[in-house]
């Protein structure tokens, strides 16, 4: 009897594992509403700098030769493998057969070939131009196969290839791209309603026959974070992929209808501080802000409790990212001793401008003037419109101090640029990047890129404050979306809803 009994429940396990592994698998077909809070300018990666261009069309609708996964690893995309050779100056990329562009036209190395030379034209207003300055040329060796020769070791080549500015062209049809972009991925360009929408419906002549699992997706352009919420709640968008306000993403998982994914992403929160004026051209001042500046009370009161602590610029997706956030513990009193040592023992005015247009760069700006003010800071607030924190802060450097977040992956090559706007100007760290970028050896190349995070951490460059966390709110029967962003990018290739 009692072997009958433990043979029951074993095999009512079973057909309940059995059930749950069914229910998981997905299921093709259904459409798809995401709120996206700004619209984009144009279509094009490659020419355009916003983020909510490769949100719509990275990996959904144009693809490179590799691209960042859900996990920031590097992995095949239009290219079905690559060989680097010994001296790290040649890439050789062996393409996938049977791939088309959404006009018919088959995908082949002269395709690549085109790509890069619009991608090295100085008049084709490429928005990067530095991530291609190191090819000396590109060789067709068969329709299938191309190789592509570099006059240095570049040892971002790769990963530069991977965002999304590197998307592969069709040359028939590149005038389309800022507005009706054709390319090779699961998605197809349908519309573009400005002011309201963007409709991608999936391409039956897809590479991989078994994706994408949803007929259609529609990007829905909604500003408000509250109007989001709305919505959501209201049925008329399935997913906000980004900019969930960390309060409403705490009530909505409340809600059994919606989950919440706690993920991180590229962005870096920083307060910038521009290196050039008084008194921040002192390290000594700069070390005293970082060490006056409680990065949990923060976290906790911008953002919730949301984000993860960071103590140099750069994410800990990254492969190189090493903890640096105990250099400056929270300590009023060494903040304090600081400023008397660099000749401000009753601390100094400043301001601080923010954009309006982000609510974290408001609140952070707001906690660390409370947090100044206890070691003599005084912090006048100045919020800003968008266009014209642009103009003033970043193009201009007409600023003290600001807070932004900065989303670009892997970008810590912006201190080797002294006329960036925080007008950081450090030989040191410029020789040390350039070494990282021209090691072959990865290990050797880890310690560069490691050693380049500690530079501008002991040089309190900026303050260096939280990852924004991803935040993705969607209705519980969406499926499969990603937790974490390594790579700026919405890529709805392998979601599907449950039925």
């Amino acid at each position: 009897m009692r072997r009958f009994y433990w043979v029951f429940l074993i095999g009512l396990a079973m057909v309940f594992i059995t059930s749950i592994t069914h229910a998981q698998k997905p299921v093709s077909g259904g459409s798809l509403t995401i709120a996206q809070a700004v619209e984009p300018p144009g279509m094009d990666p490659s020419t355009g700098v916003s983020t909510a261009i490769p949100r719509i069309v990275y990996s959904n609708v144009l693809e490179g030769l590799v691209k960042i996964d859900r996990n920031g690893k590097i992995v095949p995309a239009l290219a079905k493998g690559y060989k680097i050779s010994k001296d790290g100056k040649e890439y050789t990329f062996v393409l996938k057969k049977g791939v088309k562009f959404h006009d018919g036209k088959p995908f082949d190395a002269e395709d690549v070939k085109y790509t890069f030379e619009r991608l090295m034209d100085p008049k084709a207003g490429i928005a990067h131009p530095e991530y291609y300055k190191d090819i000396d040329a590109v060789q067709v060796v068969d329709s299938h196969t191309i190789k592509v020769k570099l006059k240095n070791v570049n040892s971002m080549f790769l990963f530069n290839l991977a965002r999304g500015d590197s998307i592969i062209v069709n040359k028939q049809a590149v005038d389309k791209l800022k507005s009706e972009p054709v390319g090779t991925g699961p998605f197809k360009f349908v519309e573009w309603v400005r002011g309201d929408h963007v409709t991608l419906v999936r391409f039956e002549g897809y590479y991989k026959k078994d994706l994408p699992y949803l007929d259609k997706v529609t990007y829905k352009f909604i500003g408000d974070p509250s109007a989001q919420i709305a919505s959501l709640k209201a049925g008329d968008i399935d997913v906000i992929g980004y900019d969930v306000s960390p309060e409403n993403a705490a009530l909505l998982e409340k809600d059994p209808k919606f989950k919440v994914m706690n993920g991180y992403t590229t962005t870096k929160a920083i307060m910038s501080t521009n290196n050039s004026k008084k008194p921040f051209d002192d390290v000594r001042v700069r070390r005293a802000m970082a060490h006056a500046i409680d990065r949990s009370a923060l976290i906790k009161g911008a953002m919730s409790g949301y984000g993860v602590p960071i103590g140099t610029h750069m994410d800990p997706g990254n492969p190189y990212y090493v903890d640096l956030t105990s250099v400056y513990p929270y300590s009023p009193e060494k903040a304090k001793q600081l400023l008397k040592e660099a000749g401000y023992p009753n601390g100094f005015e400043a301001v601080i401008k923010l954009p309006e247009r982000y609510a974290y760069a408001k609140r952070c700006g707001e906690i660390i003037a409370d947090m100044f003010s206890q070691v003599g800071i005084k912090l006048k607030i100045e919020l800003m419109e968008w266009g014209q924190w642009l103009d003033r802060v970043f193009k201009n450097a007409d600023f003290d101090l600001t807070v932004i977040g900065h989303a670009e992956p892997f970008d810590i090559n912006i201190y080797g640029n002294p006329k960036y706007y925080f007008r950081y100007d450090s030989p040191k760290f410029q020789e040390t990047l350039k070494k990282a970028e021209m090691e072959v050896n990865p290990k050797a190349r880890k310690e560069f890129y490691i050693a380049c995070q500690k530079i501008i951490t002991e040089d309190a460059v900026n303050g260096f404050l939280f990852v924004l966390p991803s935040l993705p709110t969607m209705k519980k029967e969406v499926m499969n979306w990603w937790k974490d962003y390594p790579m700026t990018a919405c890529d709805v290739t392998e979601v599907w809803i449950q039925k």
